[in-house]
């Protein structure tokens, strides 16, 4: 039998639809479960519903099932982001996000046609989407809809707006524009993930991010907005 920390969300059936695959498939691990024995931090700062870290992201709330409550980053430094494709359409990520059984979300989706941002896990807390313990506590998940081998998916709207998107986390969380520090999920330390996959332009995007990256103030850890 696997273990918890190899189940892929291609197992894991939605509604009696069959399987559906997510950029984030891999994330149903001990990390859930762990609540009930891991350190808990305080949770100290207000929250008010309808509330999201990036200004102009729709707030959607993914299922709390789905993630671990957190007070980030006095509890856990965030240095890292984790590139995600989705492996379904737009509409299927966030429900399957708002689901319990489904075990894994990620903060951001980002829309192909448009560069639409939903916000679905709130940065200060901790969502299980890398499939590894020590990366969900230290990073923020972007997903991207698409397939891995459609590189017509990778709009040059989902890049732009997903390169402005990281250029902010980078600035609030003061960590580098590198790949070191924004990585896909295939390079999260026993992942048994491909995405973003060979036809994600990394050269592309992270020149972008760059870029966005100028134009973002440095002021750290930006008050949530409304």
């Amino acid at each position: 039998m696997r273990s918890m920390e190899r189940i892929s969300r291609r197992a894991l059936v939605l509604g009696g639809a069959g399987a559906v695959a997510l950029g984030t498939a891999g994330a149903l691990t001990w990390d859930k479960g762990s609540r009930l024995w891991w350190r808990l931090p305080g949770v100290d700062k207000q929250r008010t519903e309808g509330e999201v870290d990036y200004p102009g992201a729709k707030w959607v709330p993914a299922s709390a099932a789905n993630l671990r409550t957190a007070d980030r980053p006095d509890d856990y430094a965030v240095d890292r982001i984790v590139i995600h494709v989705t492996q379904s359409n737009f509409a299927t990520a966030v429900k399957v996000f708002r689901d319990p059984l489904h075990a894994a979300a990620a903060h951001y989706v980002v829309r192909a046609g448009d560069g639409h941002i939903t916000q679905m896990v709130r940065e200060l807390d901790v969502a299980f989407q890398a499939g590894n313990r020590a990366y969900n506590e230290r990073s923020i998940g972007i997903e991207h809809e698409g397939f891995v081998d459609k590189p017509q998916d990778f709009t040059a709207a989902m890049y732009e707006s997903s390169a402005r998107l990281s250029a902010d986390i980078c600035a609030r969380y003061d960590f580098p524009v590198d790949r070191t520090h924004i990585v896909g999920h295939v390079e999260v330390p026993g992942t048994d993930h491909t995405d973003p996959g060979p036809h994600w332009d990394w050269d592309r995007y992270m020149d972008l991010v760059a870029r966005s990256r100028k134009n973002v103030p440095g002021a750290r850890h930006r008050k949530a907005v409304e």
